[in-house]
């Protein structure tokens, strides 16, 4: 018996929606469609342990083996199957589940797990038709489903822990513990403003690991600051999504970058970092900026609408993740940061970086 939880599921309905529909709907940076274009579906690729697969789209779908044709299927099965699959992902109430109907036909179609076998951030991979450039070129996709709790764009680690230097105050002992005690449900904004009050400045000094922040010099040379503001700024107000943290950091303008034309430096370099890391970059790997195979997002809607951002479309691509995501706080105990600590007679605290798209 196939099980597997709303994410996995979702891999399958795509696969079934979009040899379905036969094409490509874009979207835009509310999560809509984008009116009048679409990419034609030719081939959809799918590797499995058994093989690699074509589902060719013609006047019905043909599963090709080996270069030869060995399967016809209506497309009406697949658009039946995408709507039966889609209800039974929204009215189960398990982490994981089984639908055996959907796994007789998985298997019917030579499709015989719920995540294809692949490497990097690839899902599945499209061959289009673009008939602006009348070219077919392959595209590889990460998918993102709304059909369950929203997904992380970047996971917290200790990889993505950011080091400051408290400075302006000398903390005895007794202040230290009793901050470091604060256990409230908003305990590290409550730390952070126990020092402030005292205080104490905050002073971004580095990446705990230096591996991540090359990778963001790589980027930029001045986002470990950048993001370093946006973090502190996230910890110490009640703003989480990247859109009202960036807008805040751009009026402070704490780099002093020449805004006096109104350039959206902030913007510009954040848009950037949450490209890189949609489309590969990991914090604990070395990133040569070289793109995974996947070259963007198909995002499953509630109601079960595909739509795709691809770094062809760069705007559309960078203006949804920069509208659709948040920070938030994972856990300080696993990762090991939130509170004071000392190294040679000086004191610092650690803040952590994780991202999560809003819904």
């Amino acid at each position: 018996m196939i099980t597997g939880n709303i994410g996995e599921w979702s891999e399958i309905y795509t696969l079934f929606k979009l040899l379905g529909d036969k094409q490509l709907f874009l979207g835009n940076k509310d999560i809509e469609k984008l009116e009048g274009i679409v990419y034609p579906i030719l081939r959809v690729l799918r590797t499995e342990n058994n093989g690699n697969f074509e589902y060719s789209i013609e006047d019905e779908i043909i599963l090709i083996s080996g270069g030869e044709a060995v399967l016809k299927i209506a497309i009406s099965e697949f658009k039946q199957k995408a709507k039966f699959l889609l209800e039974k992902i929204k009215t189960n109430n398990k982490t994981t589940f089984s639908v055996p109907e959907i796994e007789e036909f998985m298997l019917s179609i030579n499709c015989l797990s719920l995540k294809a076998s692949s490497t990097a951030k690839t899902d599945i991979t499209i061959v289009v038709h673009d008939q602006i450039t009348n070219q077919q070129p392959t595209l590889g996709f990460s998918i993102k489903s709304q059909l369950g709790n929203p997904s992380t764009l970047l996971n917290a680690g200790k990889t993505t822990n950011f080091i400051f230097k408290i400075s302006n105050i000398k903390l005895t002992k007794s202040q230290v513990k009793d901050i470091n005690a604060i256990s409230s449900r908003s305990k590290i904004m409550d730390r952070i403003n126990s020092i402030v009050d005292l205080g104490g400045l905050f002073n971004f000094i580095k990446t705990e690991r230096q591996i991540f922040s090359n990778n963001l010099i790589l980027i930029d040379s001045r986002l470990p600051e950048i993001l370093s503001e946006i973090i502190y700024e996230f910890y110490s107000s009640k703003k989480s999504s990247i859109i009202d943290l960036v807008e805040s950091i751009n009026s402070q303008n704490p780099l002093n970058f020449d805004i006096s034309n109104e350039h959206k430096f902030y913007e510009y370099k954040i848009k950037r970092f949450l490209t890189d890391i949609a489309l590969g970059m990991m914090p604990s790997i070395v990133w040569t900026g070289q793109y995974d195979a996947t070259g963007g997002y198909l995002i499953i809607k509630e109601n079960g609408d595909v739509l795709c951002y691809h770094i062809y479309n760069k705007n559309q691509f960078e203006d949804y993740l920069f509208n659709n995501t948040k920070l938030e706080t994972a856990s300080s105990k696993r990762h090991d940061f939130g509170f004071i600590y000392e190294e040679k007679g000086e004191y610092y605290f650690k803040l952590n970086l994780q991202i999560r798209f809003i819904k």
